[in-house]
């Protein structure tokens, strides 16, 4: 099955997108070539700009404290294990602490690195970081992968507390779906959102047998999809097939 998810809101499309880099960052260092490392910094400073958002840690911060919160609330139900429950909120305060000792915004202190900050100017410019651009770092491509795995590992570090936090909270926002089997006939579907809750994150799970690509939008009322087939000139054009999904809407 391919998973396919929409966030409801601005903070939880910033926290999917560095989710999205921190996976890409991490199939990246463990590789030896320099073109690998090369993608690996490309990475890290992608992370930098998504991290220099000013509320991002703030936000954060708040998150894990209000799953904190949720699950403090639980102590005592006879239906939840005590100690997994512990653990968890273990794991939400040791967050909250790392991301709390942290000047700044995330990532901040990588800023003070002029070599890296060399790189960065340079490194959205079509060919801009040839060996004649900047021989320096030309000169790091060509040390011993270790040496380069090691490099990018201690600056990957700085930004381990950020991705631990939302590693942690993407995983229980996605534990508190419950996943539901739908249909979508001719194509589409509409569906209601049950008032009394905010949604923040839809998942989409469709066999990809089908060959059918899901276009998404919703909001706090309503969740809207329409299933879009490839045609022979690799255009998406609307399917009117009637199919089944799972879909698990993620409070």
């Amino acid at each position: 099955m391919i998973l396919y998810e929409y966030p409801f809101n601005e903070r939880i499309r910033t926290y999917l997108r560095l989710e999205h880099l921190f996976r890409r960052l991490a199939v990246l260092v463990p590789r030896e070539h320099p073109i690998d490392h090369h993608f690996a910094l490309t990475t890290l400073f992608e992370i930098m700009d998504v991290a220099a958002r000013a509320d991002l840690k703030s936000d954060a911060m708040k998150d894990l404290e209000k799953q904190k919160s949720v699950l403090a609330g639980y102590r005592g139900n006879p239906a939840i294990a005590e100690g997994v429950l512990d653990q968890i909120i273990g794991q939400l305060d040791g967050c909250f602490e790392a991301l709390n000792k942290q000047p700044g915004k995330a990532g901040q202190s990588l800023t003070d690195n002029e070599w890296l900050m060399s790189i960065r100017s340079r490194i959205g410019i079509p060919g801009g970081t040839c060996e004649f651009d900047l021989p320096g770092y030309y000169a790091w491509q060509q040390l011993e992968p270790g040496q380069r795995q090691a490099d990018l590992a201690r600056w990957s570090s700085v930004l381990g507390p950020l991705a631990e936090s939302l590693h942690v909270l993407l995983r229980l926002l996605r534990d508190s779906g419950v996943p539901q089997k739908v249909m979508a006939s001719n194509g589409q579907l509409q569906q209601t959102l049950p008032q009394g809750r905010t949604f923040q994150l839809l998942r989409l799970r469709i066999d990809p047998e089908l060959h059918l690509v899901p276009e998404i939008s919703g909001n706090r009322l309503m969740v809207s999809v329409r299933l879009m087939k490839h045609e022979p000139a690799e255009r998406l054009h609307p399917s009117t097939e009637s199919v089944p999904f799972e879909l698990t809407l993620c409070a």
